[in-house]
This record gives structure tokens, sequence and C-alpha cells, in this order.
């Protein structure tokens, strides 16, 4: 006579068998879990069970023993999140201020999420230009989806906002106006020499990061010696347009196969 013990679902049961097969009883053993080991009646022997492969049981029938059965497929499920947008608009009317009339935006720039639509509405002379480089920093570090909207003129300062937005909207009838910096500086000699040293050379480094390739190297350095760039609508759609061309071109190249990514050698 021979033991063998075997798993289902609620526990496993020993079965005593006779040498023809017969069962003489069956004792269920709880606490045991479905993945618990199958041993012999001699305790250096294990009773090793053939694998069956997976099979579909045809509708209608029932299945020789139910694990074996798999769930047929169904289809792709969907799962949706949704997410609030938000769309806020701020207008940046007249001179450029000091940077503490600004906390509000900066604030806003910086707690926004990536599905939030930010509108910067611009008709400003230029100003400070320590805050508006907090302004263009502010944009650049956003989550949000940052849009500048040219409503009539973006001189000084205010174009180099224009040119940091995420997407640039321009009106008809408008204008852009790039020039150099101006100031005054107070102290010893010495000190008012280093800081016109520093200042150029931060200006310099700005323009280059902010207004290229919407800028040539060619028109930054005219304006670096004092040359003031203006620009209607026209011109600025033209260079839009142009720059638009260059980077679905570039984004093409890079998808082929082979191609040599930007900067590398």
């Amino acid at each position: 006579m021979t033991l063998g013990l075997c798993t289902d679902r609620a526990g496993c049961s020993v079965r005593w068998r006779t040498d023809s097969g017969t069962p003489v009883r069956n004792v269920r053993i709880a606490g045991h879990r479905r993945n618990s080991r199958r041993w012999a009646h001699n305790p250096q022997e294990t009773v090793k069970e053939p694998a069956m492969p997976n099979r579909t049981i045809p509708d209608g029938t029932e299945p020789d023993n139910p694990e074996e059965a798999t769930v047929p497929f169904n289809g792709l499920i969907r799962y949706e999140r949704q997410m609030p947008i938000h769309q806020i608009s701020y207008y940046l009317c007249g001179d450029i201020g000091e940077p503490q009339h600004y906390t509000e935006l900066f604030y806003t720039l910086r707690t926004a999420s990536e599905t939030d639509l930010i509108y910067l509405h611009l008709n400003s002379p230029g100003g400070e230009f320590d805050t508006g480089l907090q302004i263009i920093n502010n944009i650049l570090a956003s989550e949000a989806h940052v849009i500048t909207v040219l409503e009539a003129r973006a001189y000084s300062m205010a174009a180099l906002i224009f040119l940091s937005g995420d997407e640039l909207v321009i009106h008809d009838n408008c204008q852009l106006m790039f020039h150099i910096y101006s100031g005054s500086f107070a102290g010893r000699g010495n000190e008012q020499q280093a800081e016109v040293i520093a200042v150029g050379k931060w200006f310099e480094k700005a323009m280059g990061r902010i207004c290229k390739p919407f800028l040539s190297d060619a028109e930054i350095g005219k304006i670096l010696k004092g040359s003031d760039l203006w620009m209607d609508s026209d011109e600025i759609q033209r260079r839009l347009m142009r720059l638009q061309r260059a980077r679905t071109k570039s984004a093409t190249a890079r998808k082929k196969p082979g191609a040599v990514p930007d900067g590398a050698s």
C-alpha cells in the first residue's frame, strides 16, 4: 500500500491506495498551502507528476483540472487618468520694474504642472535687466507650457522675454527691438571698471543664450557694439518660420537610420 499527498485550493488530502489502485480512505490535513510539497510513503522518495501543457477548454465542457484551464484573451482594457488643465494669463505692460513686483508670476511659473498653460502678453519698452532675467529663468524652469504673445511692442529686455517662450505668438503691426544695456555705476574708479567688465560679459552671454538662433552671431556682435536692431511682424514671422523648418529638418535627420546627432563626431 502506498501513501500520496496532493494539494487543492483549500488544503491537501492524504490518500491511501492498495496495490490495485483502489482508494481506501481520504484524510484531509488543514493548514497546508497550495504549493506544499508532495511526499511518498518512503521519506526518501519524492513523487513527481508530469507537467501538463496549458490548453483551452472548449465552451460547454468542464476541464479535468480547473487549474489547467486558461482564460481566453478578450482584448485590451483602457486605463485613463484625467488631470486638470489651468490656463493663466499675465500682461507685462509698461516698464519692467523691480523684481519684488513679480513674485506672484515667479511662484506661478515655479509651481505650475505640465498640463498648465501660461500666457505672457507683452507690450513693453523694456526695463530692469535683472528682473527680466529672473522672469526668463523661471520660464525656462517651469513645467508648464509658456506662450509669449507679442501684442504691440517688445523692446530691449521685453524682446528677450518674448524669445524665451515655449511657443511664440505674433499679432500684426508689432515690433521687436534689440540693443545693448544702459546704466550707471558708482564707487571708486577701479570698482566701476570691474563692474563694467563683469556686466558686459554677463550681458553678452545672456544675449547669446537667449537670442540665438533667432539672431545671428553677426547681428549679436553689432548689438554689442552699440547698434539697434529693429524688426516688424513680417520679419519676425519669416525668422520664426525659418527656425521651424530648420528644427523639423534636424528632427527628421535624427530619425533616419545611421544619422549622426548634432554635435557628435
